[in-house]
């Protein structure tokens, strides 16, 4: 039996009304037509903290590709505007099996891919058989992330990347505009996974042309195939397509794509500019200045500074964490043996967690609407849980924890990410510092150690550092999305084994039942935060800012903005 979803009613802005307002009650100052040729002809700038990675996101794992690749490419399915609530994408209904194991789409019809292809099941298909058969590099987690977790393995795994088995069973066209995806078994993940922007639907004819571009280099440092760094073969199905990419400059031009499927959802600027801005005070002088026309992860010290010149800062809801990872497994690194094996001592851990005040973190250093984390996910998940250990600061006690465990003179490396600003941490200097000092206070020598982004991630993830800061924005309104991403099994990342953890979450991902799915999702957290593998530190809401003559396009808690909603006025 199939459960069916119905496509849900959805409030539309009448955002060409709204120009033709604007435009009429501009007519005493500008000359006749002059707001509707603007819009034409002036780009809009957007400026975010860091590269695009590759113009085919199935290959990128990163936000900031993600944010210039969702207005390139659609997907099944995804999530409503300023929300996470799961909507129609390119298939207007969708039916999932009873066991979770058979998801059929009915897709919209008469729409085309940017080079003229036509998008139907086929095409559907061709995307996911094109995944489920990649080989060498192509395989490894640096490059295609999402597809291994979301779907596990390939056709033909290999042997030296340490792959899962295949969850991805089959996709089959029930007719030209119906299509079966098959599964071995139920997940949490889907029907989530169908709204990541990973899994954008490209063009089957791009697909053809880039059959055979290899990956080269190393399966952690890998040299991108050329068709993802260079426009001109990719082609998806969005509101705009790729016209440039300056890697010199930092900028990727679009332009709007006028046979776009969806007029409700057309863009209504002709060209768009994403550019790249590492630091946070540049990218807001940019905004003063009128060299760009908004920018993401405002400093939240520049919040209401920004407001107060007149300068819009919507806020978005919060669907983060910032924690900070205790890693008990020196994973081969011998210079960290020792601070392994104090951390792989509970007392430690948990004088830690008393030393830091994550309080004055929140105050201090995050934007307004920020708390401290009690747990690995958001409150407003379900699955949160009323009864986990708590841990409030209390240097004293702190000190005696380590004092009991003989751990007075504790030396510990502490890592932190250097040129980068992250959604959940939007100073991390400010943030280890503040951390720092907390730990010094109950005695405990801090060794810092700072990476580059690029460097930073592999680095933790292989286990290099003792302490570091990370933090994770959910990709779609499900628990096993935070919980499972870092405690479904082993990872030298913490270097935390435990059995009571990864079997509480077995039993989750293994459960259709989304009533019973939740109480283990809360038993769960109480058993990591008992367990205290890290500390959650805080959820804050990232702060994203536009110039006072721009309407912006409506926020999103999975900073998932579609910028084919913005105009000028």
């Amino acid at each position: 039996m199939m459960r069916k979803h119905r496509r849900p009613l959805l409030v539309l802005t009448a955002v060409a009304s709204a120009l033709a307002l604007v435009a009429t009650g501009c007519a005493s100052e500008r000359e006749d037509g002059a707001a509707e040729e603007r819009n034409e002809s002036e780009p809009f700038i957007f400026a975010g903290a860091g590269d695009m990675r590759s113009l085919d996101p199935i290959l990128a794992s990163d936000g900031e590709t993600f944010r210039v690749a969702r207005q390139a490419y659609e997907t099944l399915l995804r999530h409503e505007p300023g929300g996470t609530e799961i909507v129609p994408g390119l298939a207007h209904d969708w039916e999932q099996s009873d066991d979770g194991t058979e998801w059929t789409f009915f897709l919209e019809e008469d729409v085309t891919f940017h080079d003229g292809e036509e998008f139907n099941a086929d095409a559907v298909c061709a995307n996911f058989e094109r995944w489920y058969n990649f080989e060498g590099i192509y395989q490894s987690q640096s490059v295609s992330y999402y597809w291994t977790t979301l779907f596990g393995g390939f056709a033909d795994n290999d042997e030296d990347l340490d792959l899962p088995d295949p969850n991805f069973a089959g996709c089959t066209p029930e007719d030209e505009h119906t299509v079966t995806i098959e599964v071995e078994e139920y997940s949490p993940d889907y029907p989530g996974a169908f709204s990541m922007i990973a899994l954008g639907m490209m063009s089957p004819a791009a697909i053809e042309e880039m059959e055979g571009e290899d990956i080269e280099g190393d399966p952690d440092d890998p040299a991108y195939p050329e068709y993802s760094q260079e426009v001109g073969t990719v082609a998806g199905t969005g509101p705009y397509e790729f016209v440039d990419w300056d890697h010199d400059a930092r900028e990727v031009e679009m332009q709007r794509f006028d046979d776009y499927w969806d007029e409700d959802r057309a863009a209504q600027i002709q060209t768009i500019i994403f550019q790249t801005i590492e630091d946070e005070n540049a990218r807001m002088q940019a905004l003063q200045s009128g060299d760009i026309h908004g920018y993401d992860l405002v400093a939240p010290a520049d919040v209401q500074n920004l407001q107060d010149e007149g300068f819009e800062v919507p806020e978005r809801g919060v669907f983060n964490i910032l924690y900070l990872a205790f890693v008990q497994d020196d994973a081969g690194f011998e210079e960290r043996e020792d601070a392994a094996e104090a951390l792989s001592d509970p007392d430690v851990r948990r004088a830690l967690a008393h030393a830091v005040d994550r309080q004055n973190i929140v105050d201090s250093l995050l934007p307004e609407g920020g708390e401290v984390a009690t747990q690995f996910m958001p409150d407003t998940l379900d699955g949160w849980s009323d009864d986990v250990p708590t841990y409030d600061h209390d240097p004293e006690l702190a000190e005696e924890l380590l004092a009991d465990a003989g751990y007075e003179d504790l030396t510990l490396d502490f890592c932190y990410p250097t040129e980068v600003t992250r959604p959940y941490m939007p100073s991390p200097q400010d943030i280890f510092e503040f951390i720092t000092h907390d730990l010094e206070e109950v005695g405990i020598e801090v060794e810092p150690d700072s990476y580059e982004w690029t460097q930073y991630i592999p680095h933790t993830e292989s286990g290099g550092c003792s302490l570091y800061l990370l933090g994770w924005t959910g990709d779609f309104n499900e628990a096993y999305n935070f919980l499972g991403t870092w405690f479904a099994d082993y990872r030298p990342a913490w270097g935390h084994d435990s059995d009571a953890i990864f079997d509480t979450l077995d039993e989750a991902a293994a459960e259709p039942n989304a009533e019973d799915r939740v109480a283990l999702y809360e038993e769960a957290n109480e058993v990591i935060m008992e367990e205290l593998p890290g500390l959650p530190i805080s959820s804050s809401p990232p702060s994203i800012a536009f110039a006072p003559d721009i309407d912006p396009p409506t926020v999103s808690p999975l900073t998932q903005e579609e910028f084919a909603e913005t105009s000028f006025e």
